[in-house]
């Protein structure tokens, strides 16, 4: 089997879906200027190979939960059975192999006020082969909170205009929301594939199309859930990914984020706890350009004090689910 490729039109509709993860394939045939079953068909083929997928997240700052970045050093023999265990968690997400896989780096989700039962560190397997464990609260996302900029170029301003939502969320809302069993039976399923279809969405809540319909819609106007697509950065011709820790001066947070916003280079980076307080995800075409990168960009902004970097040798899991299990 030849090995995928994205031609122009599939890169377009990676940017179209990044806009509106649900937007129906008929809109964006309307703004791409093709027919519907085009769209369609090349979704499914992305889809079917595992290269590009649409998952619909709750935005855990607007349900009263704190999300964590947890880094795991173990012994090589252990780190690819303890990050697939990770991976099979519902409260986490971009579980991945890094350091020539002796760490293990992931997402975890907890409660604002998380009793020990709800602590990914009270559930790791005691082992003498984890020899390591940090985590750090992720205070603010301060970059690539719009997608990574190497997928979502493809696209002019009149079609990224014509394939906005039609509600706009709100900023932010005044207290956490409450959310049902039958709201968390929506989001879980979406977690899985954010372009469910009615049908099943309704079928796995007890609602009727008409109120999954109008459910979603609240909650995506404000803001509680939210639309990312996963796409392998291989298609788009960028082979390198990297962790980066960034250690700066405290009043030199805010002007180093606001340039890090503005690297293409950024797939997502966040303000955290401890000694580095800015991590990001960093994706380049090849291991020079990576290098280009640390020495001409990062090196040049003041206020970094240090900078610690790590080749993602695997992606086990991405966005997927990151939910906070239930009691039983």
């Amino acid at each position: 089997m030849d090995p995928l490729t994205l031609d122009e039109l599939d890169r377009r509709l990676v940017h179209a879906l990044q806009i509106d993860g649900r937007a129906a394939f008929s809109h964006i045939a309307a703004v791409l200027g093709t027919s519907d079953r085009t769209i369609a068909r090349r979704y499914r083929r992305l889809r079917s190979a595992g290269a590009v997928r649409v998952v619909g997240l709750p935005n855990g700052r607007h349900l009263g939960q704190v999300d964590w970045l947890v880094r795991l050093r173990c012994t090589p023999d252990s780190a690819t059975a303890v990050a697939a265990a990770l991976a099979r968690r519902q409260d986490t997400s971009w579980v991945s192999l890094i350091s020539g896989g002796t760490e293990i780096t992931c997402i975890t989700r907890t409660s604002g006020r998380a009793k020990d039962s709800e602590l990914l560190l009270q559930k790791l397997p005691r082992t003498p082969r984890i020899t390591a464990v940090t985590a750090h609260c992720l205070l603010r996302a301060v970059a690539g909170t719009g997608g990574w900029p190497g997928r979502t170029a493809a696209l002019n301003r009149q079609q990224i205009d014509d394939l906005r939502p039609a509600s706009t969320p709100t900023p932010r809302t005044d207290h956490n929301v409450e959310l049902t069993d039958a709201d968390n039976r929506l989001l879980t399923e979406l977690a899985k594939d954010g372009r469910t279809s009615y049908p099943h969405l309704a079928g796995a809540t007890g609602w009727s199309e008409t109120t999954v319909r109008r459910r979603l819609d609240q909650l995506r106007r404000t803001n509680v859930l939210y639309f990312a697509v996963e796409a392998d950065p291989l298609l788009f011709d960028h082979t390198t990914e990297a962790m980066l820790w960034l250690t700066i001066a405290p009043a030199a947070l805010t002007t180093v984020t606001q340039a890090l916003s503005t690297h293409p280079e950024i797939g997502f980076a966040a303000a955290t706890t401890g000694p580095a307080n800015v991590v990001a995800f960093v994706v380049c075409r090849d291991a020079d350009a990576l290098y280009d990168y640390l020495a001409t960009r990062i090196g040049t902004l003041d206020g970094i004090l240090q900078a610690e970097t790590a080749p993602v040798v695997r992606r086990v899991k991405g966005a997927g689910t990151l939910l906070i299990p239930s009691a039983g």
